[in-house]
């Protein structure tokens, strides 16, 4: 029978007051009893031949009670947007299941969390309803339902699997806690202990000294519990391609370790221009990895687009027919600013992949210029200088980044970090103005 592991905050030794009505007032103590006891990960080894590993990053739930109420929809949502479903496949790919994270299977993970807690706080021998509840309940029961919703996309067998099943390989992600675009973001996991950690400062419950020691002990225990969760998580991984990215200077970029992962035989090409171009990883992840797993033709492209255009024309005379007013338009930075959907920008994608895969490197930095519109020398100088302070930004700012040094002399390029991060500063696409 499979088991799953949970993943806790370590204990420390202020908890006691921290959780003690008398000392920091009823609600924070509720919080943070809250805080302290929920899990932040949840790991299933080996849950079945095709599926060496998956794992769930959970944003602490203070009201799981009103979560798996059908009423209260909208917050099952909020807390879902903050979750993360991350599996990893037999052949060693990081996916990242996010999409299939519907309202019901959302509903089916609360509900199972919830019973789960209670049976861990009352265990089997207590006459409490919830816990009477738990130990009816089936301990796969969760996995269970991330198995539901993997079967619903075809993706519970890897040799029958649908032929779009490359849109859920993992892309932007990194594997380092504190990472800008790192797997674990805290921004959002456990917005109403910080919130009432702070009416708490604010209304002298507690003073800014104790306070202090709150948000020290968060940074502590999250990054520790982050750093075990990627540990499991690289164990899964093959080693020689976290070598490689690591050695061309991508760190552990989930993206750009699927695109190496793919073809073997190439992986020697890929990790050379990631360490020429390792600006340029989150594009390659961004653009490569669908190539590899969908193999477009230009005919196929162009009928899908056209086809798109052709749904959205039959809408649009939709709504005038009905006398609903014309809507604003709506504005996609991310899409406008990086043009990926069009057959230009496939094609190009396309391009790219043989010339990596062939090892023409000139050839790359003339698709490379073509694609994002600016000089060949451009690509080349970043190819010779390789400056570290550009980091690996998104598509999007790379796009604009690179057009402002266009638009620059060479001996007017950035010279140190604090030019760099002011050229970044300055380039934001238009449409974000």
């Amino acid at each position: 029978m499979q088991t799953h592991e949970a993943l806790h905050v370590d204990r420390q030794s202020f908890d006691d007051e921290l959780t003690d009505v008398g000392t920091v007032g009823p609600e924070l103590a509720h919080l943070a009893q809250i805080y302290c006891t929920s899990p932040r990960v949840i790991v299933f080894r080996q849950p079945s031949s095709e599926w060496r590993l998956f794992m769930l990053t959970l944003p602490l739930a203070s009201r799981l009670s009103l979560l798996s109420n059908p009423v209260f929809t909208q917050l099952t949502r909020a807390w879902g947007l903050n979750l993360r479903f991350i599996g990893i496949d037999r052949n060693g790919l990081v996916y990242d299941f996010r999409s299939l994270l519907s309202d019901e299977m959302l509903h089916c993970l609360i509900e199972w969390l919830r019973v789960s807690e209670a049976k861990r706080l009352y265990g089997r021998t207590s006459e409490n309803e919830a816990a009477t509840q738990a130990n009816t309940a089936d301990v796969n029961g969760g996995l269970d339902i991330l198995f539901a919703g993997l079967a619903r996309e075809m993706l519970t067998v890897l040799d029958k699997r649908r032929d779009d099943w490359g849109r859920h390989l993992c892309t932007s992600h990194h594997l380092e806690p504190n990472h800008p675009q790192s797997l674990f973001d805290r921004t959002a996991r456990y917005p109403d202990f910080l919130a009432a950690c702070r009416d708490a400062l604010r209304n002298g419950v507690i003073d800014v000294h104790f306070y202090g020691r709150i948000i020290r002990s968060i940074d502590l225990r999250e990054q520790a519990v982050e750093l075990r969760a990627a540990t499991q998580i690289e164990d899964y991984l093959d080693p020689v391609v976290i070598t490689k990215l690591e050695k061309a200077g991508a760190n552990k970029h989930l993206g750009c370790y699927n695109w190496l992962v793919l073809s073997p035989v190439h992986a020697g090409s890929r990790a050379h221009i990631l360490n020429n171009l390792v600006a340029f990883a989150s594009y390659f992840a961004e653009s490569q990895l669908s190539i590899e797993t969908w193999h477009p033709t230009e005919q196929t492209v162009e009928d899908l687009y056209s086809g798109m255009a052709e749904v959205e024309e039959a809408h649009e005379q939709a709504r005038l027919q009905a006398g609903s007013r014309p809507q604003l338009p709506a504005y996609d930075l991310r899409r406008i600013s990086t043009r990926e959907q069009t057959l230009r920008n496939v094609v190009y994608a396309a391009d790219l992949s043989k010339a990596v895969d062939a090892g023409q490197d000139r050839a790359v930095i003339e698709i490379l210029s073509l694609r994002f519109e600016v000089s060949a020398n451009v690509i080349r100088l970043l190819w010779r200088d390789r400056p570290e302070t550009l980091g690996q930004p998104p598509t999007w700012h790379l796009a604009e980044i690179l057009r402002q040094l266009d638009r620059l002399d060479r001996h007017a390029w950035p010279r140190n970090k604090d030019d760099w991060e002011s050229l970044m500063s300055q380039a934001i696409p238009a449409e974000a103005a």
